[in-house]
């Protein structure tokens, strides 16, 4: 406390060394509560939390997800399989900013304030037979776009080149940077997501 209380309160036991801290608890969301401070004797003052430390914490609260994959011809049944040699278009089709987000969020502690946001940067696709497409966000397939022919993807997409059930995965690969009490860092993660796809081929008759 800027102002102590005189050696003859009742708070410093008879104690002259040391000092007394006006202490505040947090609240749910890590806010102090001004209606939870009390005052306290400490022999030395507290270290402030480690603002990486906090990070950290911040980080692992938040529910992320990777996102929800956008797949034409999406190929999860028979009747919608894709076919070999046809242009498959992907996409992120993610539901929420916890899919890809910016994420923006904060906490305090110890009079130490750590900032993040997190945002994916990448998203790559395994296509379930030895091949990757590293992507961003990717452009969601429409009929009006295409005209229905097989059209290429104008950034992101893959062909197969025989049939078969693949197990295709797409990887998010997120950048989180923090800062506080001076001090500032980064903390990537990835997180995936997989799709069943079936791939046919097409059959060409001649009468």
């Amino acid at each position: 406390m800027p102002d102590q209380p005189a050696l003859t309160d009742p708070i410093w036991e008879g104690r002259s060394d040391g000092a007394v801290y006006s202490c505040t608890r947090a609240r749910f969301d890590g806010l102090p509560d001004p209606a939870l401070t009390s005052l306290w004797w400490l022999p030395a003052a507290p270290e402030a939390p480690d603002p990486e430390v906090l990070a950290r914490r911040l980080l692992a609260s938040i529910d992320f997800q990777s996102p929800e994959l956008g797949i034409f011809p999406r190929g999860d049944t028979m009747q919608r399989m894709s076919f070999v040699g046809w242009h498959m278009w992907l996409w992120a089709a993610p539901a929420s900013e916890l899919q890809w987000g910016p994420v923006t969020d904060s906490v305090s502690e110890g009079g130490v304030t750590v900032t993040l946001t997190a945002t994916v940067s990448e998203l790559v696709w395994d296509m379930g037979n030895g091949d990757s497409v590293s992507c961003g966000k990717g452009t969601r397939w429409s009929a009006s776009v295409t005209g229905g022919r097989n059209v290429a993807s104008p950034n992101c997409g893959y062909v197969y080149a025989e049939d078969g059930r693949y197990t295709v995965t797409g990887t998010s690969h997120w950048d989180v940077d923090w800062s506080g009490a001076g001090q500032s860092g980064s903390m990537p993660f990835t997180l995936s997501r997989d799709a069943e796809v079936i791939v046919g081929e097409l059959q060409s008759v001649n009468r």
